[in-house]
């Protein structure tokens, strides 16, 4: 169960990739140069209270060094990586390797 659980947010993930690897793709092809939007720019598009109330979370209850260096890195990079990696890490995690045929297990 949990298995599918993760495989299921992998998918999530990676169709919240290909969704932003498009838009990206569209502004792209609209400026006639590369654009790469960085995840803090979407996610401040989409919904800017959760973006300041996952901020002040962190800077309270964690460590406000923790925001400045790793997760300020993390939004910085462009939107569909940051996904297409959580979606390769989920995917990892919930993956169920196949029996080989023939291979049996002495008694």
């Amino acid at each position: 169960m949990l298995r599918f659980l993760f495989r299921l947010a992998a998918m999530v993930a990676l169709a919240v990739s290909v969704i932003m690897a498009v838009l990206d793709a569209t502004r792209t092809v609209a400026a006639s140069q590369l654009v790469m939007t960085p995840l803090k720019t979407s996610w401040n598009a989409v919904s800017p209270q959760t973006l300041g109330a996952a901020e002040a979370y962190v800077r309270e209850k964690v460590q406000p060094v923790l925001w400045d260096t790793a997760v300020n890195w993390v939004l910085n990079q462009p939107g569909f990586a940051v996904f297409a990696v959580l979606a390769f890490l989920l995917y990892a995690i919930g993956y169920k390797p196949r029996r080989r045929a023939g291979r049996q297990a002495a008694a």
